[in-house]
């Protein structure tokens, strides 16, 4: 089925419900919301003969518009193709290029960047508020089978080029109806806050509002900003938010200094990176039992375990602090795992790699096969991180077996900064990790080998890096040394650059 066939099913429902609002200013009920998803669908398709199985890219921030243009490519028969708002035109570019996207929308200045990096200039591009002008309105969604693709979610790899996950309708079909059994409910009242980028998990949150009828807001703000939130919340009322950690720390303290106790927040539901007990047991404790975390990848889209609402508000458990600390047990849609090197499951309690099988996981990496076939394995998704399951089914992550730094909850692969760096004339060897840090979880730090003769400063490689890479990859930090630890066969010794971090040690 088609997921569009959401929204023309709330519009006929509740054609006068609000559904797109712009802060507390309403811009679009639902009936209004579906005809201009319609009409948009139907001059894509008459004006860039956009047909069936074409994917759309948008590279734009937040704002009530998104949602507008993503339900008009699926309208179309089309597969939407999100890109971070925050990465490099040059980074952009190489992503609509390698998911021979048909269609662009994107603003102007940074349309005309990216076709400077973009390999493929095959693609048209429309403005972020695209209209559809004069076109009638496509009268349904355009057929589509389960199976077939809906959003491409280009998540990086530990190769340096980002991995386009394939994600068709059922899987996200699959998430969605999951999410009533495992997260939270959703009524026809509440209002789906977007602080956190519509291109990543916020933006799969719209579905479950669709469904219900619910309203969508894009805060003035565009993104996260903790004073907004507190001003907004109490007009709005019953509001939902996705969260990563750091956004729920950084609520938290403007909250107590603003006295605010989180009137009108429903449910935060927050994922994305590790959340520490310290950190979550302070924020039920000022804002009561408001909170759910879940755990997902973008190759099974926030639909691997979940913590309910009821489990962490559960104090009383003799084990809730163990509890509080896991990431929840495995959610109704998919089988979890945790296994070692032969792939036989673990006893409870035993770290290994987390294996997840279900409808959500995906179909692959688009025009990918080496790195699907590795990462699928006789159904399973080989998620790449380390954890333990105990003997009641909660799952503890205890470390990532890749390398990602997991920055505000955005994830940063270290290749990709140690590949930009690389290039620079000065540089000779680089190694990046992640480095602790108290407000966004982790921070880039870089160890850097100067080239013989050379001196390069952290201010060159960080103008290097502007032009090269999204601005929140480059590094903190830069540690100059004069070779790098490696074992036997030349591999860095990632683990000995953390000790030197926290033990304050220069290097060799």
């Amino acid at each position: 089925m088609n997921l569009a066939l959401w929204l023309h099913r709330a519009a006929r429902l509740w054609p006068d419900r609000p559904a797109l609002l712009h802060g507390a200013d309403v811009v679009a009920d639902y009936a209004a919301f579906a005809d201009r998803a319609a009409r948009l669908a139907a001059r894509l398709c008459d004006e860039f003969h956009f047909v069936s199985g074409d994917r759309a890219a948008l590279f734009l921030k937040n704002s009530p518009d998104y949602l507008t243009i993503l339900y008009a490519v699926w309208y179309a028969g089309g597969a939407v193709v999100p890109i971070n708002a925050k990465l490099h035109p040059r980074e952009a570019g190489w992503i609509v290029a390698n998911a021979q996207a048909k269609l662009l929308f994107a603003d102007p200045g940074v349309a005309e960047e990216i076709a400077d990096h973009c390999r493929d200039e095959g693609h048209e591009t429309l403005p972020a508020d695209a209209q559809a002008g004069d076109a009638l309105p496509q009268p349904a969604p355009a057929a589509r089978a389960g199976s077939d693709l809906a959003w491409l979610f280009y998540t990086s790899g530990t190769t340096g080029r980002p991995k386009g996950v394939m994600m068709s309708h059922a899987m996200l079909t699959d998430m969605a109806l999951t999410y009533f059994a495992d997260v939270d409910e959703v009524r026809g009242e509440d209002a789906a806050l977007y602080a956190a980028p519509m291109s990543h998990g916020a933006g799969i949150y719209n579905f479950m509002h669709v469904l219900r009828g619910a309203r969508h807001v894009v805060p003035r703000s565009g993104g996260f900003d903790a004073d907004e939130i507190i001003a907004l919340a109490p007009q709005l009322g019953s509001v939902h938010m996705f969260a990563a950690p750091t956004m729920v720390s950084r609520l938290l303290a403007a909250a107590k200094d603003a006295g605010w106790h989180g009137e009108g927040l429903r449910t935060v539901v927050y994922g994305g990176g590790p959340m520490y007990l310290a950190d979550i047991e302070a924020a039920l404790d000022w804002f009561g039992d408001r909170f759910v975390q879940i755990y997902g990848q973008g190759e099974c889209p926030m639909a691997i375990t979940a913590l309910s609402r009821e489990l962490l508000a559960d104090r009383a458990h003799p084990r809730w602090a163990e509890r509080a600390a896991s990431v929840g047990l495995a959610q109704s849609c998919v089988e979890v795992a945790v296994v070692g090197e032969d792939a036989m499951p673990l006893a409870a309690g035993e770290t290994g790699e987390i294996i997840v099988r279900g409808v959500p996981v995906m179909q692959g990496y688009w025009r990918n096969k080496q790195a699907s076939a590795a990462a699928v394995r006789d159904g399973w998704l080989w998620t790449g991180d380390m954890g333990a399951l105990d003997e009641d089914g909660f799952l503890t992550l205890k470390d990532r077996s890749k390398d990602v730094i997991i920055s505000g909850g955005t994830n940063i692969y270290p290749r990709e900064v140690e590949e930009a760096l690389l290039v620079h004339p000065d540089v000779a060897e680089v190694s990046v990790i992640g480095q602790p840090d108290p407000d966004w979880g982790e921070n880039v730090a870089a160890f850097v080998v100067a080239r013989s003769g050379c001196s390069p400063t952290p201010e060159t490689l960080d103008a290097h890096c502007r032009d090269h890479i999204a601005r929140f990859k480059r590094p903190k930090l830069y540690r100059f040394v004069t070779a790098l630890p490696k074992n036997a066969y030349g591999k860095v010794l990632k683990t000995e650059l953390r000790g030197m971090l926290a033990g304050g040690r220069e290097g060799t």
